[in-house]
């Protein structure tokens, strides 16, 4: 059996739209990382617009690429 990766979760601010339900978004440390939307957001229609606060979930591994996983406002 393998162990679930852990998540690392950081709050962002969303800076740019971009194709395919992507963002461009600055973390709160300063770093900048490519979003996308999660599942559950597409499932239920929640949208996201520049200049929102969002949570995002990374990879340990790679810390450029990261999943929208909740809309704070």
């Amino acid at each position: 059996m393998s162990v679930k990766e852990e998540k690392l979760e950081f709050e962002a601010e969303v800076l740019e739209a971009l194709r395919s339900r992507m963002f461009r978004v600055r973390l709160d440390n300063g770093h900048e990382a490519l979003g996308y939307v999660a599942g559950r957001m597409k499932r239920y229609r929640i949208k996201v617009f520049p200049g929102d606060r969002v949570r995002i979930e990374l990879s340990s591994y790679d810390l450029s690429k990261g999943r929208i996983v909740y809309r704070l406002s």
